[in-house]
């Protein structure tokens, strides 16, 4: 529902003293189900839920309170988080000029087909067109090597919160692939490698916080093959989601390590210790407001959203249920003087006190918004003085007396946030196939699994193996090989190739 949620029903023209007409119908209920047409039931659920509003350029979606508060979540602990590994935050200009943009020939070419240009300035064309971002190694590091000159002024440690533009063609989807997006992005600079080795994991630990932690969804960190690694990177680490409706894998966020290969070419070179000119080791890593769409896709179900209490802007909806003849005052002042008490607590509370809509519709228009905790506040509670809380997770209600409602609303959201991580991974875990042979992975990714296989981890093989699963349902490929390697008993073959297996790889389809 697109804001209609907080419409007033206009005023009777003609019966300017009768009573204003309560809304009784929801009309809130999604056209589609999350098990029979996911793609429009995923579109659906993040508009109606509020989150975002289609544009009129495609590809690019406006976000809207409700999702960005989420994003502000995230970015407050992460942003506390790297401040503690002394990182510090920056903003470089969101152009690019063709010159350095080609620098880097492996990074460009990964990156070649999603570059946007501007190419005029009002009606005249731009004798050089300038790039906009898709991403900032190239716009960072040319100043890297002129602030970069001895070893004292390493490590340097930067981040930046903004936006980048990649121009994507192919099916766009809000949160999952769209033409601009936000993200934070980190670019680090080390005399050694070790150093450079011990962030890529401690920030990976971080996105797996964010993930686990926040959004309440299971993540596997893994390293990606040679094929999949980003552009002109030494090796890329993941966090990996997997979707259970539609079988595919999302890559969650990465950490890389680059190497020397950037220093090389943009010369960030320094004066080691012993006076000898060393280049420097770099990372960079970065997460999205992808986050957003694999957290509503893991948690959503046919009423809409279901959002994890730890990134819900709103954790408690207190709905006042007024009958005739009921104390209607007094169970709006009880409502009231709940949300105070939650809010002094630090829950983050609201009431809905609109006078034109019905208990029910407001049920369902909180439940499509995903808020973790409904109150409910009638006659009887006010005379037992009581509230009623109902679970959007699993639709639970139980009555809680007020003298310990803090303590049971604070109870009652933890276990909320634990039950959907709970239920997430045995989703996600039900999903995952062990094989050994080719025959085993054509039938479990025809079933729609998340594939662990012994692997030789050759990239030809892999190139081989999108080549022979082409189809309708795009090919499968390597999502990422688990830093926690299962042992591989002696003798065991690659399921692709029949050589020897050098690692276990989950593989699958992605987005």
């Amino acid at each position: 529902m697109a804001g209609g949620g907080e419409k007033k029903s206009k005023a009777n023209a003609t019966g300017g003293g009768k009573k204003k007409e309560v809304k009784k119908e929801t009309g809130l209920g999604l056209s589609y189900k999350k098990d029979e047409n996911f793609g429009e039931w995923y579109s659906e659920v993040v508009v109606n839920g509020e989150m975002i509003e289609y544009y009129d350029i495609s590809g690019c979606y406006i976000i809207r309170p409700w999702a960005m508060s989420i994003w502000e979540t995230m970015q407050k602990f992460f942003d506390a988080e790297i401040k503690k590994m002394k990182i510090q935050n920056c903003y470089f200009p969101l152009f690019v000029s063709p010159t350095v943009l080609q620098k880097e020939k492996d990074h460009i070419e990964g990156f070649a087909p999603e570059v946007a240009w501007v190419t005029k300035s009002g009606e005249s064309d731009l004798e050089v067109p300038i790039a906009i971002r898709p991403t900032s190694e190239t716009v960072m590091y040319p100043y890297y090597s002129k602030w970069i000159r001895g070893h004292r002024d390493l490590p340097l440690k930067l981040n930046q919160w903004c936006n980048v533009v990649r121009w994507e063609f192919s099916n766009p989807t809000p949160f999952i692939r769209s033409r601009e997006f936000l993200w934070q992005e980190g670019h680090t600079a080390f005399a050694t490698k070790s150093e450079a080795d011990d962030e890529v994991l401690q920030i990976l630990e971080l996105y797996r916080r964010i993930y686990e932690e926040f959004l309440a969804v299971p993540v596997i960190k893994g390293k990606k093959s040679e094929l999949e690694k980003f552009a002109g990177g030494l090796y890329t680490t993941t966090v990996e989601a997997f979707i259970p409706n539609t079988g595919r894998g999302i890559q969650g966020a990465t950490s890389h390590c680059l190497g020397r290969n950037f220093s090389k070419m943009f010369e960030i070179i320094f004066e080691n210790e012993k006076g000898e000119k060393a280049m420097a080791w770099q990372n960079s890593w970065a997460y999205t407001t992808r986050t957003i769409g694999v957290m509503v896709m893991v948690h959503g179900d046919d009423k809409g959203l279901v959002l994890p209490p730890r990134v819900a802007s709103v954790q408690v909806i207190v709905v006042p249920v007024p009958y005739k003849d009921a104390d209607t005052q007094g169970i709006f002042d009880a409502c009231t003087a709940t949300v105070e008490t939650l809010c002094e607590a630090g829950i983050r509370a609201n009431m809905d006190s609109r006078d034109n809509y019905s208990p029910g519709w407001k049920y369902s228009h909180w439940e499509m918004k995903g808020v973790p905790l409904r109150i409910e506040i009638g006659p009887k509670d006010l005379a037992k003085n009581q509230v009623r809380a109902v679970r959007r997770d699993n639709g639970a209600k139980v009555d809680l007396p007020r003298s310990s409602l803090v303590e049971r609303i604070k109870e009652l959201l933890d276990e909320i946030q634990e039950s959907l991580f709970v239920a997430a991974k045995q989703r996600r875990d039900a999903c995952i196939q062990i094989v050994k042979t080719w025959d085993e992975f054509v039938e479990a990714l025809g079933q729609r699994k998340m594939i662990l296989a012994p692997w030789c981890d050759e990239e030809e093989v892999e190139k081989d193996v999108k080549a022979r699963t082409k189809g309708e349902m795009g090919a499968a490929k390597t999502l990422c090989s688990p830093l926690e390697q299962p042992e591989i008993p002696e003798g065991t073959l690659c399921f692709a190739s029949g050589k020897p297996a050098k690692r276990w790889s989950y593989w699958g389809r992605s987005y």
